[in-house]
């Protein structure tokens, strides 16, 4: 794979590499300056130095490793080009280390970054700013760095910290890669209830896994780069960038129908606060926001970010054995979905996709786990766009399928039904012939005779068709769908 055309002459022959999600918003932030003092990826001993005790080899505090993965044949070059997933080169990575990661046992490039083109893709890319490009704010900054869209108790804290603190108030809207759009129009509709002059910046920074005092840490660290003096946060960290506000406890109060600090309020006049379960539970139903909780301008945001279950994108993922009796349920699904409307369906079956969208594949394992990436990727895409997908591989292997999950839940809702037909069953059938070639040694890696199927653990739903009739199993999974919100009954 060699870099885009446009690159210098002395760059276009190098190979080129485009970061996962979280490693290309590392990359922003550092060519941005937002990570300093770091220049680039790091190696393997300031890795484990982080890990271990929050500091670089040189003792400078720093919360998260910030590596570049790659696979093996990349290890072997001095010069890398990073890109963007639509192929645009950003950066050079001079490799001064490649190393194995002792966990994963995935290979890892360290160095130095040479910047070519600032990224330009993501939502609201016209409000981001590198720090350079802030123009400073004399006395305090007060910064909220969130992932979530700020309610009228987090509103009023706010405010209140920024009075104490009489600084101005900078919003960071952390983007993760799901509903970002969402997140800065709540965050933008509820400006004008910030003090004057408050500014919303955008940044890059997907949440990852570790505990919370890191995260923290590393917000503190971005504010800090930002121009911010203090960061809003609910508790106490040791060692932060910046100190870190804690407001005091707010609640509503039911008396004069206001939020305020609980000290203010009579125990009895309290009223509970909505839990994220609760609001999910109504979004998830269609039902409205409270207006006690949230601006109205919020409410309609978040309802576009989760729109009811019913009207939300899913895919149904059937996996079994060939002649198990998938595709015939998974048909008779996508029919009955159809027939009671207000749905858009699509049916991936195996042996339609194998003849369009994965024509040329062979059936060995490389090929059928990129046949099943293929129709997770499409399904993916419609599940994202509102609409039912209904596949029917064969699917055989844990890995892929739980990679299927991941790339489907990011977009929307995910349900697997194992139809577990016993291969005594789906031999019987046979219908193409296929069993019999196998046993014949005629058709190498067959599933279930020379080939494993991996059962899955994690299935939603688990069908046997030599019990039931196609019918009935059509309306075990659909009594599935509705009991869970999925379809409305009826």
């Amino acid at each position: 794979m060699t870099a885009e055309p446009g690159l210098p002459d002395t760059l276009r022959d190098l190979p080129a590499w485009t970061p996962d999600a979280i490693e290309l918003a590392d990359l922003e932030l550092l060519l941005a300056g937002v990570y300093r003092p770091l220049a680039g990826f790091l190696g393997s001993f300031d890795t484990a130095m982080v890990i271990g005790g929050g500091r670089l080899a040189d003792g400078t505090p720093w919360p998260v490793p910030v590596t570049l993965s790659v696979p093996k044949d990349l290890t072997g070059h001095d010069r890398v080009v990073l890109q963007d997933p639509e192929g645009v080169p950003l950066a050079v990575l001079d490799v001064a280390e490649t190393w194995q990661d002792p966990t994963s046992q995935g290979w890892r490039l360290a160095g130095p970054l040479e910047p070519l083109r600032a990224p330009a893709h993501g939502p609201f890319h016209r409000l981001r700013r590198r720090p350079d490009q802030i123009e400073p704010h004399e006395g305090a900054v007060l910064a909220v760095a969130t992932r979530e869209p700020l309610h009228r108790k987090q509103l009023g804290q706010l405010r209140q910290v920024a009075e104490r603190l009489d600084a101005g108030v900078l919003v960071l809207p952390l983007l993760g890669g799901r509903h970002d759009e969402a997140l800065v129009r709540a965050l933008l509709a509820v400006r004008k209830e910030l003090p004057e002059g408050s500014r919303v910046i955008p940044v890059p920074l997907p949440e990852r896994d570790g505990d919370g005092r890191r995260d923290v840490l590393l917000r503190a660290h971005v504010a800090a780069a930002y121009g911010a003096t203090h960061l809003l946060a609910e508790e106490e960290v040791e060692g932060t960038a910046i100190p870190v506000a804690v407001p005091e406890p707010w609640a509503y109060d039911a008396d004069v129908e206001v939020w305020r600090p609980v000290a203010r309020i009579e125990p009895d006049h309290v009223q509970a606060e909505l839990t994220r379960e609760r609001l999910e539970e109504l979004l998830d139903r269609g039902e409205p926001i409270p207006d006690w909780f949230t601006p109205p301008a919020v409410a309609a945001e978040l309802a576009v970010a989760r729109p009811p279950k019913h009207e939300r994108g899913l895919t149904v993922f059937f996996t079994g054995l060939s002649g198990s009796g998938k595709s015939t349920v998974a048909r008779g699904l996508a029919d009955a979905l159809v027939e009671r409307g207000g749905r858009t369906v699509s049916l991936l079956d195996g042996d339609v996709v194998r003849r369009l969208l994965s024509a040329g594949l062979t059936f060995s394992r490389a090929d059928r786990d990129l046949n099943i990436r293929r129709i997770g990727y499409v399904a993916s895409e419609i599940t994202r766009h509102g609409g039912v997908a209904v596949c029917a591989p064969i699917a055989p292997y844990a890995a892929t399928r739980a990679e299927v999950r991941r790339m489907v839940t990011a977009a929307g809702g995910f349900v697997l039904v194992h139809v577990a037909t016993p291969l005594e069953e789906c031999e019987r059938r046979d219908r193409k012939g296929l069993y019999a070639k196998a046993r014949a040694g005629l058709i190498p890696e067959f599933t279930g005779i020379s080939d494993p199927y991996e059962e899955p653990d994690d299935a939603d739903l688990v069908l046997d068709t030599s019990a039931m009739t196609p019918d009935e199993a059509v309306a075990r999974v659909l009594d599935l769908l509705v009991a869970r919100g999925w379809v409305r009954g009826g």
